[in-house]
């Protein structure tokens, strides 16, 4: 049982006992004034008894609107659902995944149910799959946003920063307090024995003016009950960092929608990858098939006494050679697809596969772009435009500038410190008191005009000020670093946009060369085997012909991954790229 609910049972038997002895008593129950102030002490109780849960509910939705009366502000689409559900995780896909290994990690997330499951359509009919799944690249973005466990805790910063607005906007809030208390005393120093209950309530509020005014108000009420003698009855009365903390979770925003994007990438650059080591896995495999032909038709040629037998010795040196790279091959593939799944929040060891059809849409959307000639290739800068619009669009290039004007509003603060200080002070009190040796006495009376005032006025005049002088000058300093951090941030990202500009098009001029060279290759591998059966040339020749396709396949489809990621990350350099909610690319392949 919560503390708070057995609190609340013990006052309630208290207050039961109370009850008992007043209908016991000769003289007149409880005075209809106080039992209804009772009354209302038991109500404003029972109301302060929350469960743990209730309050996280309460604290969320008050979180949930800060983040969207930010969110408006700095112009972020609230209608994603990722902002109404900052708390949100998925276990769907990985308890299913998992079967029975490693279960304890997800029954121990079931010991304190705060988080929610999100809803993401496509993301549920692929976890209702029975067989293994085959992830496509949306759904590679799909599950990342809602498994991977980086992505997550970015997405929970924004809602630790939105926690620390809400505690520094609750100190601008009207906050309320109460206090129930009941004592059981006995007196024996007098001719007679006295025992009695001293019950008390309390209760007050506070109000924070953002002008730097407090407001506090008090208010008790004791009741003094004798179960002794003649058991009388006696009452007596006794009478700017939230908007750093706004702005942060501004900033926390732009950081995660920075965030969200640079990830996209990041896993569609680890997919392609994947998928490129798939390739040179089918490719190694493939050349160890074609030179195992070679080596059997060098073997035959050699018994007919046609071919040397150090040329079959060189054709079976290659053979081994390429099996070696094929298991490597195998390996490497291997790896990367299990640190792709650990990327995605999945086990490693979780049957899942990635979809190959992905590089041949790739390629597609490759070969009907327009490549050009020899003559078309320059080292042009990008347009200006572009660059224009990366600095408009970037939003830690926002966060940065903002930040500037935060160092100098701290730099006006520090300098209002140097000033003089004056202090003013104000205090009042009415009311009386009862205990269990006044308990005979007539009932308090609450008299203001009789009450306890009292006024204070200091001025602090500014002849020491040492501390506050260096205060100021470190906010100064502090305003050149970030002056300077600006400047910085702006040159680095004028140099990535140019920087992906470039290795766009040097990736589609590799892509060039490697479709010619590739068909070069092939030719080259068809005329040196029907060479070699006229015994024109030596086995030497095939076989360099042979590496000379494998190196040729492996460079046009590292061209082409390359060329996918460079202009990705152009798009998020320059602030262009688009998502969806669910984190997945609006275009994610891209002509030029």
């Amino acid at each position: 049982m919560p503390a708070s609910s057995i609190i609340v049972v013990i006052l309630g038997i208290i207050s039961a006992i109370s009850f008992v002895y007043h209908s016991r008593a000769e003289s007149p129950s409880i005075p209809p004034p106080l039992l209804r102030a009772g009354m209302v002490g038991i109500v404003l109780c029972l109301c302060g008894c929350q469960s743990a849960v209730s309050r996280l509910e309460a604290v969320d939705a008050a979180v949930q609107r800060s983040v969207e009366v930010q969110g408006r502000k700095s112009g972020e689409d609230m209608q994603n659902p990722l902002y109404r559900n900052l708390t949100s995780t998925r276990r769907t896909l990985r308890e299913r995944l998992l079967g029975d290994q490693g279960r304890e990690a997800e029954a121990r997330a079931e010991y304190f149910p705060v988080y929610s499951e999100a809803d993401t359509g496509g993301l549920s009919a692929l976890e209702g799959e029975d067989r293994a799944p085959v992830l496509s690249l949306v759904d590679a973005l799909q599950v990342a946003a809602q498994y991977s466990r980086e992505f997550q805790e970015q997405k929970e910063r924004v809602f630790d920063a939105a926690l620390g607005l809400d505690l520094e906007e609750e100190r601008f809030r009207t906050t309320w307090d109460g206090l129930l208390s009941t004592m059981w005393s006995t007196d024996n120093r007098g001719s007679e024995r006295r025992t009695g209950l001293t019950h008390a309530a309390d209760g007050g509020l506070e109000q924070l003016f953002k002008n730097g005014i407090s407001f506090t108000l008090a208010a008790g009420l004791d009741l003094v009950q004798l179960l002794s003698g003649e058991r009388v009855v006696s009452r007596g009365i006794v009478a700017d960092t939230s908007i750093q903390a706004q702005r942060d979770l501004r900033y926390a925003m732009w950081d995660f929608e920075r965030y969200r994007r640079t990830f996209a990438v990041d896993i569609a650059t680890e997919y392609m990858q994947v998928l490129e080591s798939n390739n040179q896995v089918r490719t190694a495999r493939d050349n160890y098939k074609r030179l195992i032909e070679a080596r059997e038709r060098a073997t035959r040629m050699a018994q007919a006494g046609r071919l040397p037998g150090i040329q079959v010795d060189q054709a079976l040196q290659d053979e081994l050679r390429a099996r070696r790279s094929w298991v490597r091959a195998r390996q490497n593939s291997r790896q990367r697809l299990d640190r792709f799944r650990i990327l995605l929040g999945l086990p490693p060891d979780a049957e899942v596969s990635l979809d190959d059809t992905e590089l041949e849409r790739l390629q597609n959307v490759i070969s009907a772009t327009p490549m050009g000639d020899d003559s078309t290739y320059s080292d042009q800068a990008p347009p200006r435009e572009l660059l224009t619009t990366a600095l408009g669009q970037r939003r830690d290039l926002k966060v940065s500038r903002d930040r500037l004007d935060d160092s100098e509003r701290a730099i006006m603060v520090a300098a209002d410190g140097l000033r003089a200080e004056a202090t003013l002070l104000g205090r009042g009190s009415a009311g009386e008191g009862r205990t269990l040796s006044s308990a005979t006495a007539d009932d308090a009376e609450l008299k203001p005009h009789r009450g306890n005032y009292s006024a204070l006025l200091s001025l602090d005049l500014p002849f020491e000020r040492r501390a506050e002088t260096v205060a100021l000058r470190r906010a100064i300093l502090a305003r050149e670093q970030q002056l300077r951090s600006l400047a910085g941030l702006e040159d680095e990202i004028k140099y990535q946009v140019r920087n992906a500009w470039g290795q766009m098009r040097e990736a589609l001029e590799t892509i060039r060369i490697q479709e010619q060279a590739v068909k070069v290759a092939k030719r080259r591998v068809a005329s040196t085997g029907l060479f070699l059966k006229a015994g024109r040339i030596q086995m030497r020749d095939l076989l360099e012909a042979q590496d000379a396709l494998v190196a040729a396949d492996n460079a046009l489809v590292q061209a082409q991954v390359e060329y996918l990621i460079a202009a990705l990350r152009l798009k998020r350099d320059a602030g262009e790229l688009r998502l969806d909610y669910d984190g997945v690319l609006l275009v994610p392949y891209i002509q030029t």
